[in-house]
């Protein structure tokens, strides 16, 4: 049993806010290393964390000696590099979502990891929710019998401001826009959930706000979408048989937030929303039922959409793990999902171009 994990970060977005307060929650855990592009940011994550060292080379980050699982929090078009790297210097690796910007990269990913005694898994987290672990349950149980169609909706209107400055997020070329960010998490979920995979899918991309203001105060243009949506039929499974798929997002719509999965079965209809919180409404009946699930706790400071909570509720989880020197964790997104949700991106983007279902091998 290992006493003390180090943990090492790529990115002072989303690991800043989330994964440095999680992780500092479990016992036996110190930050090691921080790395992001701006010095500063950098410097300033590791003095709130007493990181032990910061750095704007992230490669030091990945080999540095007390680093034992690196947390990849980049923009996807660096996901490979660094991923390939620290496969190289033997750390487990918590990758970001979307995996990699195509299948042949997050396949290269998968390759390099087999065979080797690390963990490499991508943060779906909301697969630890309380309510969607019981939810994987119920639908296992029969609860509403064989599952015909599924349907996911997710809004968030802050994208619709058209005075948020351009970023990486209005970058196409480097992964950003609503199919890579959201999409991702919500086609592992439904793989998860179904226990199978999309078989095909017909997408419409949209950008709605088609420019922003960069640093040097012009006008460029967005190249990435702030609108997914998603037609889909899954390959036959034990769950499910010719059923179908709606996957909505939008990253402009109001008025609020809003992160929500349905399941139609033949017997009754499940329901889980962007909390875990978890209902059922069964063949006959004409309201839900709500049931009680643990929605655990969030991270102070950071919008309670959902992410934050499951992130609480993963970490100890993974930290319990790397401790153990495990080399699986139930439930948790591995290399191989992500190549999953991989192929569903891709055919997405083939899709929208084509404007032609794609079939998905």
């Amino acid at each position: 049993m290992q006493d003390r994990i180090g943990i090492g970060l790529i990115g002072t977005g989303f690991a800043r806010r989330v994964q440095i307060p999680a992780f500092l929650a479990c016992d036996g855990v110190h930050i090691a290393s921080i790395a992001s592009g701006h010095l500063e940011n950098a410097r300033a994550a590791a003095s709130e964390c007493d990181a032990g060292h910061f750095t704007d080379d992230w490669r030091e980050t990945v080999s540095h000696p007390d680093v034992d699982l690196v947390c990849i929090t980049t923009p996807p078009k660096l996901h490979r590099e660094m991923t390939l790297a620290a496969i190289e210097h033997g750390k487990h690796i918590l990758c970001e979502k979307p995996m990699a910007m195509s299948v042949a990269e997050a396949d290269e990913m998968t390759v390099a990891a087999n065979g080797k005694q690390i963990l490499a898994l991508i943060d779906h987290e909301l697969r630890f929710q309380d309510g969607r672990r019981k939810a994987f349950t119920m639908l296992r149980d029969g609860d509403i019998g064989k599952v015909r169609h599924a349907k996911a909706i997710f809004r968030s209107p802050g994208r619709g401001n058209p005075d948020l400055p351009w970023n990486w997020w209005s970058d196409a070329s480097v992964g950003g826009g609503a199919l890579g960010a959201i999409a991702s998490h919500v086609i592992d979920s439904l793989n998860w959930f179904l226990g199978t995979e999309v078989a095909s899918v017909y997408c419409q991309l949209a950008t709605h706000v088609k420019q922003r203001r960069d640093a040097s105060g012009g006008m460029r243009d967005v190249t990435s979408d702030d609108e997914s949506n998603l037609l889909l039929r899954f390959a036959d499974g034990e769950l499910i048989n010719d059923a179908t798929g709606i996957v909505s997002l939008s990253m402009t719509e109001g008025p609020r937030y809003m992160n929500r999965m349905e399941f139609y079965g033949d017997r009754g209809t499940v329901r889980i929303d962007h909390l875990g919180e978890l209902y059922i409404a069964r063949s006959g009946e004409d309201d839900w039922t709500e049931i009680d699930v643990d929605l655990g706790a969030g991270v102070e400071g950071v919008p309670d959409s959902g992410f934050s909570r499951a992130f609480k509720t993963f970490a100890p989880i993974l930290v319990e793990a790397l401790r153990r020197g495990s080399m699986s964790i139930e439930n948790a997104a591995t290399f191989a999902d992500g190549v999953s949700v991989q192929r569903v991106l891709d055919a997405a983007r083939e899709s929208a171009a084509s404007r032609c279902a794609v079939n998905i091998s």
